[in-house]
């Protein structure tokens, strides 16, 4: 890799700022100076520091955001918060994105990361990954309604969901339920209870596959994957990182 591309992606500044620390000869490669930008360089070979201060570059990264409600799952918006609004500075010079999306006024799990192929592998509905959230319905959510989800839902298009797992954790008023997907069209989770004549009024997804919501993660605030949460990641879309 480049020199000035590896130092721009780790964070030190744009290509211009890049060329001035190589013209101004703070930039070392196994403690020789480098003042070209067009020197390739090995990260998992070769030592690299600016103003002897060690660059440790990483390509790829992948971060478990815990999502607010009033975030879109988005990189950019010119009038409504993100969710890359609430990455810590020192990740926000990398392209991230979010994997999938959750609605503005749903709160959870969503990953962030600039590995697109992952990402897109991630999304494809080929894969099959079930993601459940948390919800409360408004209205008497019984055992009738398990085995509808159970045949999938027709949803206000016509379109039959794949088959649902339904789990009742209270029948009230306003129930409590868990719901596992393995598809994610538009306002799917609201749409399906909709289809059966109740409002969700609170949504929150809880995981994806078996990577869990880290529950000690405060609301609005982000951690990395771990290396036992990345490896599965990793296994449920047959890629190597």
């Amino acid at each position: 890799m480049r020199i000035d591309k590896l130092l721009a992606h780790a964070g030190y500044g744009s290509r211009k700022d890049v060329k001035q620390l190589l013209k101004n000869r703070v930039v070392t490669v196994d403690n020789k100076v480098i003042t070209k930008s067009n020197v390739h360089v090995n990260p998992d070979e070769q030592s690299i520091a600016v103003n002897q201060k060690q660059v440790h570059y990483q390509q790829y990264i992948y971060i478990m955001l815990h999502k607010p409600k009033n975030y879109l799952s988005a990189t950019t918006d010119r009038y409504e918060k993100t969710v890359l609004d609430l990455v810590e500075e020192q990740y926000q010079h990398y392209d991230l994105a979010p994997v999938g999306r959750l609605d503005k006024d749903t709160e959870g799990l969503i990953l962030l990361t600039n590995d697109g192929k992952l990402n897109h592998r991630l999304t494809s509905p080929k894969h099959d990954v079930f993601k459940t959230y948390f919800a409360k319905v408004d209205g008497h959510v019984t055992n009738d309604h398990i085995q509808q989800f159970k045949k999938g839902v027709i949803l206000d298009d016509g379109y039959k969901t794949k088959p649902a797992n339904l789990v009742i954790e209270k029948s009230n008023p306003v129930s409590e339920v868990r719901l596992s997907i393995s598809e994610g069209k538009f306002h799917q989770v609201k749409r399906m209870f909709r289809a059966i004549g109740m409002e969700v009024i609170y949504l929150k997804r809880l995981s994806i596959g078996d990577l869990l919501l880290d529950k000690t993660l405060p609301i609005g605030k982000m951690r990395l994957l771990n290396e036992e949460e990345l490896a599965y990641i990793v296994s449920i879309v047959g890629k190597g990182v």
